[in-house]
């Protein structure tokens, strides 16, 4: 029997909460090009899932928080979640002061805060994370 091996990406992503408003990025390339999704991305060599979130955060938006502010929302590995083939996403939630301004950056076509009352389409599975962080509400999104 031959066994097929899968490649598995490690990506971390943030849900990045400001009052009641989320942070979300337009995606500037694809998949989901133009599409609102969560800063987020690879796991560098040599990299936590943590570390990585709070740099993709910095890399997208440019708001700066400690990687140890970051709580814990959970695991996202269903197998179908990307279109590119299997990623596997540690997701966290921050919050961060009320005149937190952001700015487009790496990736981002834009940023925008938007109400957690009204959540939009998301890119991937990112709706559900938004929302399992709503629900969850870890440790750092208390702060």
């Amino acid at each position: 029997m031959t066994e097929t091996l899968e490649t598995i990406r490690y990506t971390a992503d943030v849900v990045c909460l400001r009052g009641d408003d989320v942070l979300l990025i337009r995606r500037g390339w694809p998949p989901h090009e133009g599409e609102l999704a969560l800063p987020g991305g690879h796991v560098d060599p040599g990299e936590t899932s943590r570390t990585a979130a709070a740099r993709e955060l910095l890399e997208e938006t440019g708001v700066r928080v400690a990687a140890e502010d970051l709580g814990l929302i959970g695991v996202y590995d269903r197998p179908d979640r990307d279109p590119r083939g299997r990623y596997v996403s540690v997701a966290y939630a921050v919050t961060v002061a009320e005149g937190t301004v952001a700015q487009a950056g790496d990736d981002a076509a834009a940023v925008q805060w938007v109400p957690l009352t009204e959540p939009e389409a998301m890119a991937f599975d990112h709706a559900e994370i938004v929302t399992d962080a709503r629900h969850h509400q870890p440790d750092a999104a208390r702060r």
